[in-house]
């Protein structure tokens, strides 16, 4: 059979069930078919260019195809593909074991493999629990939460995930989990300014372990940007005083890097802001520049100890994944960190944060319904209110952000809204020149969809 681009689009329509997509309003257009990309640039069927102002989802740190990455694959897959990961190992799975080991805590000393963010989340939850089930502490079988967090989209991620549209349809199959206050600083739950915050917000968190701290495995938070639950931005000190509150009690510190690590908030990993010291990160998405999945979770050498024992004595950690620790993914996560070191990718966030700061403050100035700007590095959220006093959302029925991503789409850029949340995640190698359109093209937007 032969294929044209209508053909496929027509296809497309027949067979495919896109994520988080509402498919009947799709009912009268088309997905856009992608045919190349080149940086920040992807291009569709007819030519026309779009800005990923976004990183595809948060994971492209370096821009579309390049060529070190490209050769990477080609040269692993000349090798071999795959090979299972139990009893078997691979060049460039120990090797970036090592990189990754490197670049954390100097407490992060071993590396579990899982292949995508959700699974890492689902291995550190499971090696949470089982680390007190193996140690005798086995009234320890629950986890902590933030309001307004998102840790993926498995029973165990979405059961340590704040109330939302993505999962609350699934509330019955949780398992039982304590939720505490988000550091929503723009609609703060305990009603504070930000002068006079002294992170109140965290008492509950206090009361909560002083209840029940012989029954809490692990808590569970996204360090510095919940991401999913509206881009909400919070300060490192936050971090600092979480940790000063946990650290007194047995209680695991699972931090999910998945979508800050790797450079975006200027530093490695976001929790490098901070003087916390987590037990556990889980990374991916960014690891490969987004370009195949890989997933994976550092952890304490008293953790792997908790599971180092003869086996009739039933201490291992039975879990894993097909393309555990699969060699061309690795391959590419070792390329993505060497460019990243070698162009001193991470010395121009400060410079493109201010930037990208200073020329959303003056194209934003007259748009009154944007009532929050938040930022960290090269991640730029902007809250849309109806009421800019009150801070009162546009209905979900008027489904503003649906507006503002298809207005973007005739502006060159992709714009996929958080609910109420417009936000950029850009990638570490966006030049200048490129900041200052994609601003300029987002004013437009947006007083296109507003006057």
């Amino acid at each position: 059979m032969k294929y044209h681009d209508n053909n496929l689009l027509d296809l497309d329509r027949k067979y495919i069930w896109h994520p988080y997509t509402q498919m009947k309003d799709y009912e009268s257009r088309y997905h856009i078919l992608i045919k190349k990309a080149k940086g920040m640039k992807i291009y569709d069927h007819r030519g026309r260019y779009y800005y990923d102002t976004i990183s595809s989802w948060w994971c492209n740190i370096l821009g579309h195809n390049i060529p070190r990455i490209n050769r990477s694959i080609k040269k692993q897959i000349r090798k071999f593909e795959h090979v299972l990961f139990a009893g078997f190992t691979n060049e460039n799975a120990v090797k970036l074991a090592q990189k990754l080991v490197e670049m954390a805590h100097p407490a992060l000393e071993k590396v579990f493999y899982t292949d995508n963010g959700a699974t890492s989340i689902e291995a550190a939850l499971k090696l949470s629990y089982q680390y007190h089930q193996n140690t005798g502490i086995r009234t320890k079988k629950r986890f902590i939460f933030l309001d307004n967090s998102y840790h993926g989209d498995t029973i165990g991620a979405m059961s340590v995930s704040g109330a939302s549209q993505f999962n609350n349809v699934f509330n019955e199959l949780f398992f039982k989990a304590y939720n505490i206050p988000s550091p929503y600083c723009y609609r703060c739950p305990v009603k504070k300014e930000s002068s006079s915050c002294d992170h109140e917000c965290l008492l509950p968190l206090k009361k909560l372990l002083k209840k029940r701290a012989k029954e809490i495995s692990g808590i569970i938070l996204e360090p510095l940007i919940q991401g999913a639950g509206g881009m909400i931005i919070y300060p490192a000190s936050y971090l600092d005083k979480l940790y000063d509150i946990v650290k007194k009690y047995q209680v695991h510190i699972i931090l999910d890097e998945i979508a800050v690590g790797f450079g975006r908030t200027g530093k490695m990993f976001a929790y490098q802001h901070s003087g916390i010291r987590p037990d556990f990160i889980c990374l991916s998405k960014a690891l490969t520049n987004g370009t195949l999945p890989l997933g994976a979770v550092l952890t304490t050498r008293k953790v792997y100890n908790a599971f180092y024992d003869d086996y009739p004595e039933n201490k291992t950690f039975f879990h894993g994944h097909t393309f555990t620790g699969n060699p061309i993914s690795t391959g590419v996560a070792l390329t993505t960190l060497d460019i990243i070191e070698k162009k001193n990718l991470l010395g121009r966030v400060e410079g493109l944060s201010t930037l990208l700061n200073d020329l959303l403050l003056e194209k934003i100035k007259d748009i009154e319904y944007i009532g929050d700007l938040r930022q960290a590095g090269l991640v730029a959220a902007m809250e849309i209110v109806k009421d800019k006093q009150k801070k009162r959302f546009f209905p979900e029925k008027e489904r503003i952000g649906w507006k503002i991503y298809l207005e973007g789409l005739k502006h060159n850029l992709i714009l996929r809204p958080l609910g109420n949340v417009v936000y950029f995640y850009l990638p570490l190698t966006i030049t200048p020149g490129e900041i200052e359109i994609i601003t300029s093209k987002f004013q437009d937007v947006m007083k296109k969809v507003f006057y």
